[in-house]
């Protein structure tokens, strides 16, 4: 992550309070997961804000706003990226957006963007830790009109253009795009910081701006579950891990490992035959 720019660069960075994934989570009746403790930053988001912080710096000037939504008026996970460095935040936090999904939340955080206004980058992580969608970054730079680029593993700022390294199964691309833009980053992007002492208490003073749904000219019924195009309809536990196969070892016990491979690529082999004819066309 190297960068050089003059002047102050402003940087939005979406992040997501989740509950502790050390915890046992909870489903509510409706089967979305049970968000009515405290709430955690995910760390997937703590790349985006490591990135948005050595930008800034590299900027020479230039300050790094949080942008969440999360029930109940919730900031613990907020107190945390704003003790890392960032300078304030926006929290939606509102009734109406229980059941959102992938698109209501991208309408909620993109409303919330243009609403603070003066955005050059916005910043967010591949998918959360949570949800795995995948799919919100590229949602909120539809809905604003933005370049969008994914995957990046390195982020540079030039002028008024962003230059990414985007990862791929292969290696990675050289992508550049005008300024406003948004980008979500991979994990290992950068190492994130530690929040300190002297930021941490730093953080309690931040200032974090509040807003429901309507303050963001948003209808009801554009969030939440009247709002949402998906619907969960049923969860169950995985199933159990199945046993695995056990060879006494009598001197043969390499050559029936070797066979026993053998046979399960043969079978693997015959199974994707099968699939493969299954989506052939029919000559009718």
């Amino acid at each position: 992550m190297t960068g050089v720019q003059t002047c102050a660069l402003p940087i939005f960075v979406c992040v997501k309070q989740i509950p502790d994934p050390a915890v046992p989570g909870a489903l509510e009746a409706d089967h979305t997961l049970d968000r009515s403790g405290k709430l955690i930053l995910d760390e997937s988001d703590s790349y985006g804000v490591e990135m948005a912080l050595q930008l800034v710096d590299a900027a020479g000037g230039g300050e790094v706003t949080l942008v969440s939504m999360a029930p109940n008026g919730e900031v613990s996970g907020l107190r945390t990226a704003l003790a890392m460095g960032a300078a304030k935040a926006v929290l939606v936090s509102d009734p109406a957006l229980e059941g959102s999904d992938a698109l209501s939340t991208a309408k909620v955080l993109a409303k919330s963007i243009e609403r603070a206004g003066g955005a050059d980058l916005v910043l967010a992580a591949t998918e959360s830790s949570d949800g795995y969608t995948g799919t919100v970054p590229a949602q909120i730079a539809e809905i604003l009109g933005w370049p969008a680029v994914t995957f990046a593993k390195q982020v540079e700022i030039t002028g008024g253009t962003v230059k990414v390294q985007r990862q791929t199964e292969a290696g990675y691309d050289i992508v550049e795009a005008a300024l406003p833009a948004v980008v979500s980053v991979t994990a290992g992007v950068v190492e994130p910081r530690y929040p300190s002492f002297k930021g941490i208490m730093a953080a309690k003073s931040k200032p974090v701006d509040q807003v429901t749904a309507a303050d963001l000219g948003l209808d009801a019924g554009q969030v939440g579950w009247a709002g949402a195009r998906q619907q969960i309809t049923n969860v169950e536990q995985a199933p159990a891990r199945e046993a695995g196969e056990k060879f006494e070892d009598d001197g043969t016990g390499a050559e029936k490992v070797v066979a026993f491979l053998e046979q399960d690529r043969k079978s693997t082999r015959l199974n994707s035959s099968h699939v493969s004819e299954s989506r052939m066309p029919s000559s009718a």
